[in-house]
């Protein structure tokens, strides 16, 4: 796949390790386009967390909404196959940007002890961009897992994703010196703590796995078109500063319960 050779050669060319965290570890570095929107990426080890775990918790939506800070809302729209769907998510930037939506495909395969889960943007007709959002475009944005023993796993996230609007440069150094790799931490905290909120979450349902209890209805592929960056409005945010209460890193905490 595409991704899987993107992601590697990346690592093994310019991975060098910008933070050295404790646990787990974390190794953001830039990746280069050939389109010109810049894309992040971070590789992170997870200890006692199995590849399967790791896998759960990206595709469990109801877990999202407890761990995922970040999430305004977040919804599966439909399923086109019984490893692919189209979703919806609204995320919160950084005061006083205003606010980004998308509409994606994703999809997923199992490969032995790995996992790849990838989407990009789309249009469906009953998901138009809302006037109090900016609707963004992932050009393409994915996961990565690899298991590396019975309870470990590291995961590469890659996410190249026009924000349609010019951005000020804080924006940028924050989301690819903090940002992610403090969403991935949260990530990893909310692995551990998964296997106890599922076992009393319906423990059983799991559609990424089983696709016969998908309950999503069934989308064709006709009612879906390829979302194109330069169809939407560009929004100039470039002249915005930082807002105090944005300043602070804040608490990597969440109510996970």
């Amino acid at each position: 796949m595409p991704f899987l050779g993107t992601i590697r050669s990346q690592w093994h060319s310019q991975g060098q390790a910008v933070a050295a965290l404790p646990a787990p570890h974390l190794a953001p570095a830039p990746l280069t386009s050939a389109d010109g929107i810049p894309a992040t990426w971070c590789r992170m080890e997870c200890r006692d967390v199995p590849a399967e775990t790791l896998y759960d918790v990206l595709h469990d939506i109801e877990y999202r909404k407890k761990w995922d800070t970040n999430v305004i809302e977040t919804f599966d729209i439909g399923r086109l196959t019984a490893n692919s769907d189209v979703g919806y998510y609204a995320w919160r930037c950084p005061k006083p940007l205003k606010n980004r939506d998308v509409v994606t495909l994703r999809s997923w395969l199992p490969m032995g002890s790995d996992y790849i889960i990838m989407n990009y943007s789309v249009k469906h007709p009953k998901y138009p961009p809302r006037k109090d959002m900016v609707r963004a475009v992932s050009i393409q944005t994915g996961y990565l897992i690899e298991g590396t023993g019975a309870k470990s796993c590291t995961i590469t996230y890659l996410a190249q994703v026009d924000p349609k609007g010019s951005l000020p440069k804080w924006v940028v150094n924050k989301s690819s010196q903090f940002l992610a790799p403090k969403a991935m931490k949260k990530m990893y905290k909310a692995c551990l703590k998964y296997p106890e909120w599922k076992q009393k979450h319906d423990p059983h349902f799991k559609p990424w796995l089983f696709p016969e209890q998908s309950r999503l209805p069934a989308l064709a592929l006709s009612e879906l078109s390829l979302q194109h960056a330069d169809s939407l409005e560009n929004i100039d945010e470039s002249s915005l500063a930082e807002s105090k209460e944005d300043r602070g890193e804040g608490s990597d905490e969440d109510s996970l319960t």
